[in-house]
């Protein structure tokens, strides 16, 4: 908690804890050990190219895959080896061409950057140290950055992150595809409500006790939020075309105005990679070209173009609140859940995450994830995008370092919740917060929407 009694890392309650099966320093080295290889096994694939597409800049959006790949070997050296280990620099002369703030991503292939081959070395050195640091490093000290391992939790967190960041410029590859996965299971589910109706009343937001967790997801707050609707499930591609059909993309009256000059000059039509064939819409899937599948959520979109949906269809999208809430909130013991499921960390039968398939489950899908509402798939499948500003919580305190969070807190950026097929369980969460500007498309982003709802 972020207040004058704790500092972030503080000892989870029952259940909360990284290492879920053993208790004590071991359990925790073990499960911090689990989790960087799966984020290196991950990151190796993603790296998994020739020379020219990790040096290329396939969209001015993203960087080069081989800045990322050296980017998270220095973030980890300098966090781990360095502040924690008190180690000397591998090679001091790199910082400055890994400062994600000192050179925007448009202007990263000029840089001087380490060549693949030497940056998969870097970051393989780097980790081998790190988990030589590992075993001898005290993770109950007094030092605020290691309880219950924070410092090692906040690397897994950014390379996942990163990797998600990787697929998603994978995405924008020109070309064959690289990468293959199954498709999600299919789901046996009967006929769903369109919405579900969350009643008013105060609920806890945020976190006190989850370990790893960000200092934007903290202190705990009680908010009181008044009755809503909420849809069962994301919004679809099949209800996004009726949008469409419907002229949504030609009408002023459906959008903000900055949305609406955004459309224009943007020459919005449809989510970003699809495509009109004849009577057919098509999009582009990892190299691949497809038929739209009618039942899975809508992906790709930017918040003007969810905002302008929601206003459509006579709705809203919700506050980051009423998502919070409709997720976390268990109204029979009237406290917050980890996650919509229950406090359980997540397995295949209840979200979709972590990059085991490429494209998001068909909505209604993971009953057994559904929040204590009945809302489905509130984690996993797309990022949804909330109506909310990115704003600090009361008692905010920057931690570790102010450029985490702090920098971005305004109204230029909009809140994305849940996470999608993409990120990886350890940094999805029913706290997690992720932001991004309002035009934002190449992310894995989707929606759903709400409504006022009966006072009680």
């Amino acid at each position: 908690m972020l207040n004058a009694d704790t500092e972030p890392g503080t000892t989870p309650t029952a259940g909360h804890h990284p290492g879920t099966d053993r208790s004590g320093s071991e359990a925790l080295r073990e499960r911090i050990a689990t989790e960087l290889l799966a984020a290196r096994e991950r990151t190796a694939g993603l790296t998994a190219l020739d020379d020219h597409d990790l040096i290329a800049q396939h969209s001015p959006l993203m960087s080069p895959l081989v800045w990322d790949l050296a980017h998270i070997g220095n973030q980890e050296e300098l966090w781990l080896l360095r502040d924690i280990g008190g180690r000397d620099p591998i090679h001091p002369e790199i910082d400055p061409l890994y400062d994600a703030f000192e050179h925007p991503r448009a202007e990263r292939p000029k840089l001087p950057l380490l060549p693949p081959d030497q940056a998969r070395a870097y970051a393989h050195e780097v980790r081998g140290r790190v988990l030589d640091l590992l075993t001898t490093t005290p993770l109950d000290g007094e030092r605020p950055l290691l309880r219950d391992g924070f410092a090692f939790g906040m690397i897994v967190q950014h390379e996942q992150q990163h990797d998600e960041t990787m697929l998603i410029t994978h995405q924008l590859r020109k070309g064959p595809g690289a990468l293959t996965a199954p498709p999600p299971p299919a789901t046996a589910t009967g006929p769903l409500p369109a919405e579900v109706l969350i009643p008013g009343g105060p609920f806890t937001m945020g976190t006190d006790t989850e370990p790893w967790s960000l200092d934007n997801e903290r202190p705990t707050h009680r908010v009181d939020v008044p009755a809503f609707h909420l849809d069962t499930t994301p919004v679809s591609n099949g209800a996004y075309q009726e949008f469409i059909a419907d002229g949504g993309y030609d009408d002023p009256r459906w959008w903000t105005a900055a949305g609406w000059a955004h459309r224009q000059q943007a020459g919005l039509s449809a989510p970003l990679y699809w495509s009109r064939d004849g009577g057919q819409w098509l999009r582009l899937r990892f190299g691949a070209v497809e038929p739209v599948p009618a039942a899975e959520p809508v992906l790709h979109v930017s918040w003007y173009e969810a905002d302008a949906y929601a206003r459509w269809a006579g709705r809203r999208l919700p506050t980051e609140a009423e998502w919070e809430k409709a997720a976390r909130h268990d109204p029979a013991a009237d406290r917050s859940r980890r996650y919509p499921w229950g406090d359980q960390e997540p397995t295949d039968e209840l979200a979709n995450l972590g990059q085991r398939h490429l494209q998001p489950a068909p909505v209604g899908s993971y009953p057994a994830g559904e929040s204590a509402y009945g809302v489905r798939q509130l984690m996993g499948d797309v990022w949804e995008w909330t109506s909310s500003d990115f704003l600090p919580y009361p008692g905010f305190r920057a931690w570790p370092y102010q450029e985490y969070s702090e920098v971005f807190f305004g109204p230029e950026y909009k809140v994305l919740r849940g996470g999608c097929f993409a990120a990886a369980p350890v940094a999805s969460r029913g706290t997690f917060r992720n932001w991004d500007y309002p035009i934002r498309r190449q992310i894995f982003s989707g929606f759903r929407t709400a409504r006022d709802g009966e006072v009680r």
